[in-house]
């Protein structure tokens, strides 16, 4: 189980494979963009970069952890001889099942099928495969290669056996895997988005300003980062699709995204990756101005 096929180069997925690579891993990194596995590579070089300066690893380290990734713009070419693949494209249901669709014929069928998928079904992204007692969620977080939890979540008819190996081969990443359920949101998202999505009412209602708001979070309850921020951080196009999987899946009015949150995804002000959100980043990615909006 060496040979691991990461599809996506966007923030999840190249902290996934720096992640691998780093454990000596031969990671397959797969995007249809050229430009966005390069911008993938920019980003783990940078953080190795980091690492070395901060003494975590050496130079050395360094060059093997690149010398594991290879970049891949073919699906095929790139699955080839994966004997795990963690599938980190964006959370959108349709594009879900049509990968894992295609991994399914162009994989070994040895090949164990994951998803890091925030808040999608694994039993329905399972079914879209014939070998779904080989699919399974292994939900990573943000930023992969300091984050310790990685949620393992059982599909209906994932097998124990790939639940094992999923599970071992977490720990040998140095994280802490955790077993779930494969309901809408898992554990993670099922009880931070509706915090988030609480926060934006809460700005939307008036009740607050922005910094107010997170001020009372960090302070009072001892958050390292207020929600505004942190939704912000993961994305608000990313948290708007996390909370309609989950009004979808349990016709729950209290999983409703806000008004307000629907309204800044479709004026495309998105967070950090944007330049804009609930803060202004257009000067420095730090959470440090209001954006001009809630000012």
């Amino acid at each position: 189980m060496k040979n691991v096929a990461v599809i996506g180069a966007g923030t999840m997925g190249n902290g996934i494979a720096h992640t691998f690579a780093q454990f000596d891993y031969k990671v397959q990194l797969i995007d249809i963009s050229q430009a966005s596995l390069d911008r993938g590579m920019a980003t783990i070089t940078k953080n190795l970069d980091r690492m070395v300066a901060k003494e975590k690893i050496s130079e050395e380290d360094k060059a093997r952890t690149l010398g594991n990734i290879t970049t891949y713009t073919s699906l095929e070419e790139g699955v080839e001889y994966a004997s795990l693949v963690v599938e980190a494209a964006t959370e959108n249901v349709n594009l879900k099942l049509k990968i894992f669709q295609d991994l399914d014929k162009l994989c070994p069928d040895d090949t164990i099928l994951a998803t890091n998928t925030s808040s999608i079904s694994i039993t329905q992204i399972a079914a879209a495969t014939s070998r779904p007692d080989m699919v399974i969620g292994m939900h990573f977080m943000n930023p992969v290669p300091i984050m310790k939890l990685v949620e393992i979540i059982k599909g209906y008819n994932t097998s124990q056996e790939t639940y094992n190996t999923v599970a071992e081969i977490s720990k040998k990443l140095n994280k802490v895997p955790v077993k779930v359920n494969d309901y809408p949101g898992f554990v993670a998202n099922r009880i931070l988005m509706p915090m988030i999505n609480e926060a934006i009412e809460t700005l939307y209602n008036g009740v607050a300003g922005v910094q107010e708001i997170d001020t009372v979070m960090k302070l009072g309850m001892a958050h390292p980062m207020g929600p505004l921020q942190l939704a912000d951080f993961i994305g608000l196009d990313v948290c708007l699709s996390i909370l309609n999987v989950m009004y979808e899946g349990f016709k729950n009015p209290k999983y409703a995204p806000c008004p307000l949150l629907v309204n800044m995804v479709m004026a495309g002000k998105l967070g950090v990756k944007s330049g804009e959100g609930f803060y202004d980043y257009s000067e420095s990615r730090k959470a440090e101005k209001v954006a001009a909006m809630f000012s």
